[in-house]
C-alpha cells in the first residue's frame, strides 16, 4: 500500500481524541518534533490564514519554515508545506510511509499531522507553523517539544460538545498548549489572562479586514519569535487559497472557507465590498454540528438566494436538511450546485461558495465528481 493509499484508510478511524497515539508516534519515529522550533497556532477562524502569512514573513526574513494547515481544498499534500511549497509527491510519500510503517493504529490526522513533523525534520526546518486541528490541549498537533510562540487568534462558540459549553471552557481548552513561560500572542481582546502559565501575552488588534487582523497577529508571531521587527510587505497583497479568493470574473465567483457563524459574520461584513451591485448566489454546504440557522441567516444579507448542497466529508449535513434552513433551493452534488449559481446569477452576477473548506475541495478541479 502506498503512502498516499495508507492516508485515505485510515479515512474510517475518525476523530479520536487523546495524545497517547501521538506521543507512541513520536518515539517510534525518533521524535521528529524535537528538531525544529514551532509557532503553535489555535483558535476558532482565520488559523490557516495565519500560518500562511507567518509562513511567507519567516521565509522572507531567511528562516527555513515550514507549515502544517487543515484541512485541505485540493490533496493531502496542501497541508505540508516546506520552503514555502507544498511539499513534493517523493517527500510526501516518504513521510506518510514512515508512519504508516511504524505499524501503530492512528487516525488519519494524526498520521498526517506525524507526517508533517517527520518531513520537516528531514527538510532541515528551522521553524515550523503549526495548526492545531480541533481545540488545543489534545489535539494531535500538540506534542511539540520546541514550541516558542503560541497564537490564539479569537474564540467562537463551536464543537462545544466536546471543547465545552462556554467560550471560557473553549478558550481554556485552546490556551492549553502554552508551556510553562511560553510567550503568547492573541487576536481578540478578553483573553489576556486565561493563560497564566504564559511569560509573556500580547493582544493584537487592528481595524480593517479579517484579514489585515490575521497579517497583523502574525506579523507579532514572526517578530516574537525572532525578537526583532519584521518587514510586512510579503504579506500585504498575498491571497490565501480559499478566503475571499476569487475564481471567476463573468459571473464574479469568491470562495471562502467561512464554516461557523463567527466566520459567516466577518464574510457577510466584506462581500458588499467586493459584489458592488451584482446580483449574488451563494452555494452553501455546512457540517452537522455547526449552528447553520445562523450561518444561513447571516450569508442571506449578502445573498439573497442560497444553493444549499453537501461536501462528500461524512460529517456534512445533507442537501435537503440545509434547503430548509436556507430557505432555497437544494442540489445533492456540488458541481451541479455551482453550475446553477453561475446560470442564476448570470455573467453581470455573482457567485459565493462557503460554509465549509471540504465544498471548496470538492469543487476545485482536481477533486473527483
Amino acid at each position: 500500500m502506498s503512502g498516499a493509499d495508507y492516508i485515505e484508510s485510515l479515512e474510517l478511524m475518525g476523530m479520536q481524541f487523546g495524545l497517547d497515539r501521538m506521543h507512541a508516534l513520536m518515539q517510534a519515529l525518533g521524535h521528529p518534533e524535537q528538531r525544529f522550533d514551532a509557532i503553535h497556532i489555535v483558535g476558532s477562524n482565520g488559523k490557516s490564514s495565519t500560518v500562511r502569512f507567518c509562513e511567507v514573513l519567516l521565509e522572507a526574513e531567511g528562516v527555513a519554515t515550514g507549515a502544517y494547515t487543515s484541512p485541505h481544498i485540493t490533496t493531502f499534500r496542501e497541508r505540508i508545506r516546506i520552503g514555502g511549497e507544498t511539499i513534493s509527491a517523493e517527500g510526501y510519500e516518504r513521510a506518510v510511509s514512515a508512519v504508516r510503517d511504524t505499524g501503530l493504529e492512528v487516525t488519519q490526522f494524526e498520521a498526517l499531522t506525524a507526517a508533517a513533523y517527520v518531513a520537516f525534520a528531514e527538510a532541515g526546518v528551522q521553524v515550523a507553523v503549526v495548526e492545531a486541528g480541533l481545540g488545543g490541549r489534545l489535539d494531535a498537533t500538540n506534542v511539540l517539544a520546541r514550541s516558542r510562540v503560541q497564537v490564539l487568534t479569537n474564540v467562537s462558540l463551536e464543537h462545544s460538545e466536546l471543547l465545552g459549553q462556554s467560550r471560557e471552557r473553549i478558550a481554556a481548552e485552546k490556551l492549553a498548549v502554552v508551556p510553562d513561560g511560553g510567550d503568547l500572542v492573541i487576536g481578540e481582546a478578553g483573553w489576556e489572562d486565561a493563560a497564566p502559565q504564559a511569560a509573556r501575552t500580547k493582544v493584537v488588534t487592528v481595524g480593517g479586514s479579517y484579514q489585515d487582523q490575521n497579517r497583523a497577529v502574525a506579523r507579532a508571531a514572526v517578530e516574537t519569535l525572532l525578537g526583532r521587527p519584521v518587514d510586512p510587505s510579503p504579506i500585504e497583497q498575498l491571497v490565501v487559497p480559499g478566503r475571499l479568493e476569487v475564481r471567476g470574473q463573468r459571473p464574479l465567483e469568491i470562495w471562502d472557507g467561512a464554516h461557523n457563524p463567527a466566520g459567516m459574520q466577518r464574510l457577510a461584513a466584506e462581500l458588499p465590498a467586493l459584489l458592488g451591485d451584482r446580483q449574488a448566489v451563494a452555494v452553501f454546504a455546512a457540517m452537522a454540528d455547526k449552528d447553520v440557522a445562523s450561518m444561513v441567516s447571516l450569508l442571506r444579507t449578502v445573498c439573497p438566494t442560497i444553493i444549499a448542497t453537501t461536501s462528500s466529508n461524512p460529517r456534512s449535513l445533507p442537501a435537503d436538511t440545509v434547503a430548509s434552513l436556507a430557505g432555497g433551493p437544494s442540489c445533492e452534488r456540488p458541481k451541479e450546485a455551482l453550475e446553477a449559481a453561475r446560470v442564476l446569477a448570470g455573467p453581470n452576477g455573482a457567485v459565493v461558495v462557503c460554509g465549509s473548506l471540504y465544498l471548496l475541495h470538492d469543487l476545485s478541479g482536481d477533486a473527483p465528481d
